[in-house]
């Protein structure tokens, strides 16, 4: 009786593993062949570029990374934009020339690297652009800049050419470039203090930076650092994403190595994404967390100054690893964080599913070790915002604790977004303004209202917040963070 029972146990066994592993294969492959019916690769999606700069790239120093960029963009011009097809000359194709996307129709190519010197600059600011933008990225902040310090803003490598370049990237490819470009401008400034900025993966990879050499004992090179929603943690189902394009390689299926599939219609940012670039922001952000967690106390104390903007409402990045990742275990030394809430009006609120804020907010201003600031609606009958601090207050009491800003959301206009906030209500192209005397795409003020599935941009990035109605506020603390870390 009991062999009978054990063999039948094992029957089933094996009868439930088949079925699983049935169904399991079954689901990948339906996957698989979902991720392969997207739209056919384009020249841009497929084409090689031999002068992009890698790791191992043999450059003695920045300048050699321009001339270098200079074959790279000649390189794009001779293999995609002298040979785009009439199939794929749409009118707002950023590949066909004197299409509305075409970026030769700005007054600046914001797809390269530039760099402002000034002549006696008192400081240098080193700028560094995210996944799939380019230095457009930081153009707004640049600006601010401009005859104030000597500006660099750097390309990282696969960016601002062709989405394919984002297949073939290491993040160390990107830490190699921001050395090149750090170590130019601490030439260029003789001794005056030098600050980042980084947008996104820009920031971390500003921050990885500082932990390398902080990690080998060497003296940090930055006088302080300025993120805006910095990729410090991104969602679990991102370690998934070298899988995905393993497995196109593996069957020779090159729809696998893409999350998305568009249209290229914005001048300065890819709209395709690359599996690849979203592990190289995975492997950055691990990089960067087992750096930080095996400081000692005292390395700890060497990490520059810090200065975030992170949107409590952000689908790229978690705005949860900011505080938990970053802040909480940077000591007390000066780190400020901004948080920007989401617009809490009667109806907003009642709509909302899924509230963040709650979990990035201390229960006990004991527990930080930082100065922290929300941007909230005063109240919930009003649009108008409020700058409430929590967290270390300054030393000379100089901040009141509830400030009432002359500030509002806009109409319509829920949160931000992770790609909202280096954007300006100006911005010519993802601002909100539109200017009928300029023959080009404006993004931002070109949010329309149909039927779904009729235009080939998904409604979901035509919703997205593209401006930042708060850039003010964020120009005025970067202002005050500078001017408190100069030396006196």
């Amino acid at each position: 009786m009991k062999a009978i029972i054990i063999g039948s146990t094992k029957h089933l066994f094996f009868a439930a593993f088949y079925a699983c592993l049935g169904i399991a294969v079954a689901l990948l492959l339906t996957g698989i062949h979902f991720l392969n019916a997207r739209p056919d690769l384009s020249l841009w999606h497929t084409t090689e570029l031999k002068n992009e700069f890698h790791y191992n790239t043999k450059l003695n120093n920045f300048s050699d990374y321009i001339a270098l960029e200079d074959k790279l963009f000649a390189e794009v011009d001779n293999k995609v934009l002298k040979k785009v097809s009439q199939t794929d000359a749409s009118p707002v194709n950023r590949y066909v020339k004197n299409s509305l996307s075409d970026p030769a129709h700005w007054p600046n190519n914001w797809n390269r690297s530039f760099e402002w010197p000034k002549a006696n600059a008192p400081f240098g600011v080193l700028l560094l652009h995210g996944m799939s933008d380019s230095p457009y990225a930081m153009s707004n902040v640049a600006a601010h800049f401009k005859d104030k310090a000597h500006v660099l803003g750097l390309r990282l490598p696969g960016h601002g050419t062709i989405p394919s370049g984002l297949t073939s990237l290491y993040w160390q490819d990107l830490a190699a470039a921001v050395n090149l470009a750090t170590a130019h401008m601490k030439q260029e400034l003789k001794g005056k203090p030098l600050f980042v900025i980084g947008f996104s993966t820009g920031a971390a990879v500003a921050l990885n930076h500082e932990l390398e050499l902080i990690n080998q004992d060497k003296t940090p090179d930055y006088a302080g650092m300025i993120f805006m929603s910095p990729a410090i943690g991104l969602a679990p189902i991102a370690a998934a994403a070298r899988w995905q394009s393993w497995i196109g390689r593996l069957l020779d299926l090159d729809k696998l190595q893409w999350n998305s599939i568009q249209m290229e219609y914005d001048p300065f940012k890819y709209t395709s994404f690359a599996v690849n670039a979203g592990d190289v922001v995975y492997q950055l952000a691990l990089r960067n967390q087992s750096l930080l967690s095996g400081l000692r106390p005292s390395q700890r104390e060497q990490i520059p100054s810090i200065l975030t903007f992170q949107s409590v409402a952000d689908a790229t990045v978690s705005s949860a690893a900011v505080v938990d990742l970053l802040y909480q275990v940077l000591p007390e030394k000066g780190h400020e964080l901004v948080l920007f809430d989401m617009n809490r009006t009667v109806i907003n609120s009642k709509l909302m599913t899924n509230d963040p804020l709650p979990s990035l907010l201390a229960t006990s201003r004991d527990d930080i070790h930082y100065r922290g600031t929300l941007i909230e609606n005063i109240d919930s009958e009003t649009t108008q915002v409020q700058a409430r601090e929590f967290g270390l207050m300054l030393q000379d009491n100089s901040v009141p604790e509830v400030e009432a800003l002359s500030l509002h959301w806009p109409l319509g206009v829920y949160s931000l977004s992770h790609v909202a906030l280096p954007f300006n209500e100006d911005d010519g192209l993802y601002g909100i303004k539109n200017n009928e005397k300029l023959l080009r795409i404006q993004i931002g003020a070109a949010a329309s209202r149909g039927e779904r599935g009729v235009y080939s941009v998904p409604a979901s990035e035509m919703l997205r917040q593209k401006w930042n109605p708060f850039f003010p506020y964020m120009l005025t603390r970067i202002d005050q963070y500078r001017t408190a870390h100069m030396p006196h």
